[in-house]
């Protein structure tokens, strides 16, 4: 065999390279076919098929498909909102054992309206847990407690809301959601809080002139825009929406946002009055209503901020504040939510309290999420093309002449005359009251 070898070797070395080449090509071809040969072939012998297996957790796995459809049809309202209590009592006990899976089926929940799916959940979650018996006996006990106390059909818990007029304002505030997250963006504030400045506003519209907006807000679900003594759909002066933009020129100001926001209200004609009229009494178009709230909110946030008291935490005291207006803005500690006094049905409200009460209700947070920072500082000043961009976005529409509500003639409305104050605001009305003793 090793002379064989031996002998192989030496013709080996004999050969030309080119047929050494051919030699070791041809080999590797043969190989290569052998191999695809050989894989086909097992293949076709169903040597490679992946047969399964049956899952070990299978019987659980069958019994989650299986828990029982709640037909939430035929269920009465009340008997529907008694599920959710018990399925949020489950959630609970969950998380005292393991939180992480609780709140992902409590974001589930919010997101379903099927208390039945939070039953597959919670079984599910159940199948790896390998001593259950202490989240069954805590699931059993809250349970128990819920079951004890008659389910009750109150409605929601704050009165104004209860009415037809929140339904409403609701839909028209979610038309508007893009440009009031956009005004947020370009302010560095929570998108929510300007909702509640403007809540507070429309609110107070509707009950001041109720007959009116029945007609225009109920049916066609729209926003009131102002356009006598104050403008737009938040109610904004003249002379306090120029001291916005003042703030935002002056370095020196205690109101100052930065030299990233300079720009953010730059008007693109020589006539600002007239500029600033139509920006803001527009129909079509609330973004600038939304900008000067946001510029207000976060001015004023700063002003306390830079005199020692941290108020990005009191939305409260915010609405307050951007009720009576800059000249009542005076820093100090443990300061009062208050405001103009809002009648809505049989019950008085402040503005501060009415922003209040919308911003932690809850409502409409998956499109106006609580933040983490309510107020953010943009790095980067806009461009001349961003700040175009924002000036081009005023419509084109009809407004009322702009002066007509200083005008006494035949032609022109009525209106009582604005208070001698020389920042506009009405001392009479302006009552800070503790929403807590309300």
């Amino acid at each position: 065999m090793v002379k064989r070898l031996s002998i192989a070797w030496r013709l080996w070395r004999l050969r030309p390279w080119w047929r050494k080449a051919l030699n070791i090509a041809t080999t590797i071809f043969a190989l290569a076919g052998a191999a695809i040969i050989g894989a086909w072939g097992l293949y076709q012998l169903g040597v490679t098929n992946n047969r399964g297996a049956v899952d070990k957790n299978y019987r659980s796995l069958l019994e989650v498909s299986e828990i029982e459809e709640l037909k939430s049809s035929q269920l009465s309202r009340q008997e529907l909102d008694g599920e959710w209590a018990l399925q949020y009592g489950r959630v609970a006990a969950l998380a005292r054992f393991y939180p992480a899976n609780a709140r992902l089926i409590l974001t589930a929940a919010q997101h379903s309206d099927d208390p039945n799916t939070i039953d597959r959940m919670l079984a599910a979650a159940r199948i790896y847990i390998d001593d259950p018996k202490g989240l069954d006996r805590l699931s059993q006990r809250i349970s128990q407690i819920i079951s004890e106390v008659p389910q009750q059909q109150y409605g929601n818990v704050i009165p104004w809301m209860q009415g037809v007029e929140w339904p409403a304002l609701k839909q028209a505030i979610l038309r508007d959601s893009a440009l009031i997250r956009e005004a947020g963006r370009l302010s560095g504030v929570e998108p929510r809080l300007i909702v509640g400045c403007l809540v507070g506003e429309q609110i107070r519209l509707f009950n001041s002139k109720r007959e009116m907006f029945k007609k225009y807000l109920g049916p066609v679900k729209v926003l009131s825009v102002q356009s006598q003594f104050s403008y737009g759909v938040n109610g904004i002066k003249d002379f306090t929406a120029k001291a916005v933009e003042e703030h935002l020129q002056d370095p020196t100001s205690e109101f100052y946002m930065g030299p990233a926001y300079e720009h953010l209200l730059d008007f693109a004609t020589d006539d600002h009055t007239t500029e600033r009229y139509n920006r803001l009494v527009d129909y079509r178009n609330h973004l600038y209503s939304y900008l000067y709230t946001g510029c207000i909110l976060h001015q004023t946030m700063l002003q306390w901020r830079r005199a020692g008291y941290d108020i990005s935490d009191r939305p409260d005291v915010l609405f307050t504040l951007f009720n009576v207006g800059f000249s009542q803005s005076v820093p100090k500690p443990n300061p009062v939510p208050g405001g103009s006094h809002i009648k809505v049905g049989d019950d008085t409200y402040t503005f501060g309290a009415l922003g209040f009460d919308f911003y932690y209700s809850g409502e409409m947070a998956d499109v106006f999420p609580f933040e983490k920072e309510r107020f953010a500082t943009n790095q980067r000043p806009l461009t001349p093309e961003e700040v175009a961009r924002i000036q081009a976005g005023v419509s084109d529409c009809n407004r009322p002449e702009r002066g007509l509500e200083y005008r006494h003639d035949s032609s022109a409305t009525s209106a009582p005359q604005e208070k001698p104050d020389p920042f506009g605001v009405n001392h009479d009305e302006v009552k800070p009251i503790n929403h807590t003793a309300q």
